[in-house]
């Protein structure tokens, strides 16, 4: 006859040791093989794909930047700066209203419809202004010149990049803001152009921080 209290202890004692080894197991040799394996193979990537400038980390390949000037007394949203190129629309970006503690920007479309008022009214206005800004110097863009990523946000409103097209457009702004050549601002477009991932997944794009940087780098050399 078996004694209720020896077995209940050889099942505790069998449970504790699947717990202790799928422990072991899953919570530190398999994160620290996963982990190994991407520092090796993916070092950049697993930390966080940086991008550094005089040394320090400056931002992310995957994440877009704001270039604005500083906002001024009574004014909510603040206006370009236009010595720098300018990446995609964030309108879907939201705002942390529930823990007002930290400054955070929240992630997101606008979920808006093709036919919204909003949404129109948006795309409308951001045409006529890449139009405005970008018509300089004897340069005049074209209404049916502006790209289509000019106007519109991506789905998280955080996209990183813009598309050639969009980056060709404002070559003629950033030289005459910055007393640049034509063919200076052209050259640092064409270097960090990329195109479709292997051939044929997406689209041609332009790092905006990428190009960015290097256009600080020229101007420090001038």
């Amino acid at each position: 006859m078996n004694n209720p209290v020896s077995n209940t202890a050889r099942l505790l004692w069998a449970g504790l040791r699947a717990l202790l080894v799928l422990t072991v197991v899953t919570g530190v040799l398999y994160p620290l093989a996963v982990t190994g394996v991407a520092q090796v193979l993916f070092n950049d990537q697993a930390n966080g794909s940086e991008i550094k400038a005089d040394g320090k980390v400056v931002g992310s390949s995957l994440i877009g930047q704001s270039y604005n000037l500083p906002l001024k007394k009574g004014q909510e949203t603040p206006e370009p700066d236009l010595k720098w190129f300018q990446g995609r629309p964030q309108n879907g970006l939201g705002t942390n209203s529930v823990n007002t503690q930290y400054k955070l920007i929240l992630s997101g479309a606008t979920n808006r419809s093709g036919d919204n008022k909003d949404l129109i009214d948006w795309v409308t206005a951001a045409k006529a202004a890449v139009v405005k800004d970008n018509s300089v110097g004897g340069y005049t863009v074209k209404p049916s010149d502006v790209p289509a990523d000019a106007v519109t946000s991506s789905g998280s409103g955080l996209d990183p990049d813009i598309s050639p097209d969009y980056a060709d457009i404002q070559v003629h702004r950033i030289a005459e803001k910055n007393g640049l050549s034509d063919a200076q601002v052209q050259k640092l477009v064409d270097e960090h152009a990329d195109g479709r991932t292997l051939g044929f997944i997406g689209e041609p794009r332009v790092n905006v921080l990428e190009l960015n940087i290097a256009l600080k780098e020229l101007l420090a050399k001038s």
